[in-house]
């Protein structure tokens, strides 16, 4: 099959993307120089860099490391606010047909319907990604690892929010926690769940310094890339499984290469995020990846990732 009759192309729900692929929040997006570098790629669209209703700093440094494996991090959300980031998803969704995801994580409930709130008021018509999985903020614990936390956050979010909704969980690791949040979501209008945030509190050790290597949360941090493609894939497939068909899922975890790509999409993704890997190369992965992911659905004669998806086979 000629790579040329091969499409890419992805939805959720209306939102249509002409590549399936988007960075995930948190890398390379906390600037609108980086977020319009994005929108200029091969990428479907960009995410926002997480906002808080006011600009943050973040926590103290060193708080990312890179490894052989992937990397760690304990960032602790800094980024410009919410006006910020909302005055460039208002300016840009839509624009060359590229999709804008703005993403927002309060560190309270309180804050993230305050920002709900204004987003509802605001001109963007564009899919909002609500940060329920946030693992680096000091003293605060996931609200996404509280099933009944979430059902309320939702309750009182659909009480006045009409605009599309995703929300970004954290990894699970029992079947019964896929059942509960399963059970949870399935009750709400959502348009996705991302799947997932990096998985919280690894711990990296520098055996020549005897030390951690990130400084905060004494060396505690969220791990990316190599190290939790399985998990992610893992939650993709239990997820597909028990949500309702018109919730979208957008796959997020390890992804590094086309086969990375075409096995999310097996496992359940309508649309990938690349994190980690998108920090070490910058958006050229886009078209690396585009490129290997079209040449593995060649040589399976497959011409668009609706031919696959989901179909992952057991034994």
């Amino acid at each position: 099959m000629l790579q040329s009759k091969i499409s890419l192309k992805a939805n959720i729900g209306k939102y249509e993307f002409n590549n399936v692929m988007l960075n995930a929040a948190g890398i390379r997006c906390a600037t609108t120089d980086e977020l319009t570098k994005v929108l200029n790629s091969e990428a479907g669209g960009c995410v926002t860099k997480s906002a808080t209703p006011e600009p943050r700093e973040g926590n103290e440094s060193p708080r990312m490391k890179a490894t052989p494996l992937g990397c760690i991090n304990s960032m602790g959300l800094p980024n410009h606010g919410l006006d910020y980031y909302l005055k460039f998803a208002e300016e840009n969704q839509g624009k060359d047909g590229k999709q804008v995801l703005l993403s927002i994580a309060g560190l309270t409930v309180d804050q993230n319907l305050e920002m709900l709130h204004k987003i509802q008021e605001s001109s963007f018509n564009g899919l909002v990604e609500l940060n329920l999985s946030c693992p680096n903020i000091k003293g605060e614990s996931q609200i996404a690892y509280d099933f009944e936390a979430v059902r309320d956050i939702l309750t009182k979010t659909f009480k006045f929010f009409t605009k599309d909704l995703g929300i970004k969980l954290p990894p699970y690791f029992d079947l019964h926690q896929f059942d509960q949040i399963a059970d949870v979501l399935n009750d709400f209008p959502i348009a996705y769940v991302n799947s997932i945030n990096s998985i919280g509190n690894g711990l990296i050790v520098n055996p020549e310094t005897e030390s951690v290597v990130i400084k905060p949360k004494g060396g505690f941090g969220g791990l990316g890339g190599d190290y939790v493609k399985p998990t992610a894939l893992a939650n993709v497939r239990a997820l597909r499984l028990r949500l309702k068909p018109e919730i979208a899922i957008i796959g997020t975890g390890g992804i590094k290469s086309g086969r990375d790509v075409f096995e999310h999409v097996l496992c359940g993704a309508n649309v990938v995020q690349i994190g980690t890997a998108f920090g070490f190369e910058d958006v050229k992965i886009f078209s690396r990846i585009s490129k290997e992911l079209s040449e593995i659905m060649a040589e399976k004669g497959y011409s668009s990732l609706d031919d696959f998806r989901g179909k992952l086979k057991t034994l």
